[in-house]
Order: C-alpha cells, then structure tokens, then sequence
C-alpha cells in the first residue's frame, strides 16, 4: 500500500499511544514485519511474530504495552492496547482518503423499472437490472452487473461489488456490504418425495440482513420456506458461505469462509465459526458459541460452548481425544506384547464365522 501519512496524521489517528524511539516525518507504507522498510509502518498482533519485533527494519511499530524491549536508532515503537485495531483505524482513515468514490447517478447501460425509488445520491454502475418496487436509499451503491429483484429494499451507504444477485423482497438495512458474485435470496433446498418424485416446496418467506453486515464474495443466503431467514446486525461473513432457509444469525456473529448452516437453525449473539465448520438443521446454538474449524456441530449448544470435532464436543474433550488417537500405535503394540507374552493369538476378522 502506498500512501503519505506524516506524524502527525499518525498520533491524531492513535492519541493514546505512548511513543518511544525517534518518530519519522513521513510514512509511506504499510508492510508486515519481515518485509517493512525503514519508511513503513508495521505491528505485532500476533504474539507468535514477537520475535521478529526486533529483527524488523520497519520505521515506526504499533506494539502492545506489555512488549518489553526498545526501538533500534532511527526507529519509534507506538505503545497501544491493541496494535491490530489500532491498524485498522488507520486502514480505515486511508482508505476514506485514497479511495476513488464513485459519483451519484444512473449509468445509460442500466435497466430500471419505472417504479423503482432510487436516491439521488445512489450510484447504479453499468449493466445492472433494477426490477419494479425496488428501493435504494441514500448513497448506495451498485457496481457494474448487480441484478436487484422486484420488491426488494437496500438501505443507505451499502455497497453491493459486481456480479451480486439479490431476489425479489429482500430487506437489506443501512451499511451492508456484500461482495463479488454473492447470490442473496435463492430458493431454500425444500422438496418432498412422493412416489419416487422429488415435489419442489415453494420457497415463499424472504431475507432479511440488518444493519452493518458485510458479506463475502460467492456467499449464497437461501430465502426462507416461509417468514424468514435473517442476518443479525453487524454480522461479519466470509468467503463462500452457504445458510439455508429459515436460519436465524444473531447480532455480532463471524463466520469463516466455507462454513455450511443448514435450514431453520438458530444462532445467538457473537458467535465464532471456523472455517469449513457445519451445523446441521433445526439446532440452536447459545449466545458466544466457539465452533472449531472443520466441526460438525448436531444438537443444541448451550452459550459459551467451545467445542471442535466432528461431531462436535466440548474443546477440552476433543483435545483429550486427539491426544489418544496419536497414542493408538503405541497401545496396539503394547497390547500386542501383553498378548504374545500371555499367550493369546491374534483371531484375524477372516477367521470368525
């Protein structure tokens, strides 16, 4: 990232910290420790990269009070109670700063329904289709391919990056951002089977994502069979999510990429998936829940639950577990020398009739 950040950019940015070293006049970079030059700003967020705080030769560190050691000559050490945040509102600040931002307005390949309500301050890139009774509130904006169907409703300050496919009667709040290729309102996977036929059950509720949440790209969310399938505020999902029908995301929840829900399932508040993890259908997981990468959780969790495995179970048990299945070799053939010395033969599967 290039970019010119002087001094006192930095410390209006970041106040509290408590400085040490010699301060640069200018920033022009942002880079991880080992590749930071002498010009770059960098952090430690990571307690395993400690080591490399002192090897860097980045001018100005983000570190954590409790860091113990010194800047080199030439350097400065930001003090901060967490550097990665502290990095984000910088991020944040530059990015408001270099970010091209498009202009209002309706691009002429655009297809708009007479009805639709579009803000004079909504920006409709080229190529996208905008069906009848669709609302866009205040400085939204549709990048180029967006499809948006009828009925739907996207409120104010939302993003929605190329190739984002909404169906009709969607609900979207204010400051959602939903990224490339995402697909919001599909049909639920819903049939019954009926003298060897497979009878498609109409998938009739809606989506609705409130306020703040940011979507991934290639993520799909399924309409509801009926009522609803909902996004709890400020709800962060990632890369090539799928959530079925009628599932119910509450506030503050993190879904890593690749995570699978599936239908009417409950989460609470704050929730953690791993990546790859899986729910299967109609559970509820308490508020705080932790989900471990690539779990399959398949009953009811209570709040603060850690669990991990496949199926899943508390931490500390999968742990446990994990540790025997590593010492299986070794209790076989201890088991097979106790055998030979008392003398007991093996009876191989091919010999019980």
């Amino acid at each position: 990232m290039k970019l010119e950040l002087t001094w006192q950019d930095l410390l209006t940015l970041v106040p509290d910290a408590l400085l040490e070293g010699e301060p640069l006049s200018f920033i022009t970079g942002i880079a991880g420790l080992d590749e930071a030059g002498p010009s770059d700003l960098s952090f430690l967020g990571n307690p395993k990269y400690r080591a490399s705080v002192p090897l860097t030769k980045a001018g100005v560190l983000l570190l954590p009070l409790d860091y113990v050691g010194s800047p080199s000559p030439g350097q400065a050490y930001l003090r901060v109670r967490n550097p990665s945040l502290v990095l984000a509102t910088i991020c944040q600040a530059i990015e408001a700063r270099t970010a091209s931002k498009p202009l209002p307005g309706i691009h002429p390949s655009a297809v708009i329904a007479p009805d639709a309500r579009i803000a004079a301050s909504a920006t409709i890139g080229p190529f996208c289709v905008i069906e009848a009774g669709v609302t866009l509130a205040e400085r939204t904006v549709l990048m180029s391919h967006v499809s948006v169907g009828q009925c739907t409703s996207i409120g104010a300050d939302c993003v929605l990056f190329p190739r984002v496919t909404v169906y009709q009667g969607t609900q979207i709040g204010d400051r959602v951002r939903i990224h490339a290729g995402s697909v919001i309102g599909s049909d639920g996977f819903g049939y019954e089977t009926s003298k060897g036929v497979h009878v498609k059950v109409p998938q009739i509720g809606c989506v609705i994502i409130e306020d703040d949440v940011e979507i991934g790209a290639n993520t799909t969310i399924d309409r509801a069979r009926f009522s609803e399938t909902r996004i709890g505020a400020g709800t962060k999902i990632d890369n090539l999510v799928q959530i079925a029908h009628n599932v119910r995301i509450g506030r503050g929840c993190l879904l890593a990429a690749q995570v699978g829900i599936s239908g009417s399932t409950t989460l609470g508040q704050y929730v953690m998936m791993g990546g790859q993890s899986a729910l299967t259908g109609h559970i509820v997981l308490g508020n705080q829940v932790i989900v471990g990468g690539q779990s399959g959780v398949s009953k009811d969790t209570p709040d603060k639950a850690l669990v991990a495995g496949s199926p899943a179970y508390p931490l500390k048990e999968h742990y446990k577990v994990e540790a025997y299945k590593r010492r299986l070799p070794e209790l076989f053939a201890r088991i097979q020398a106790i055998e030979a010395e008392v003398g007991i033969q093996n009876v191989k599967s091919t010999d019980v009739t």
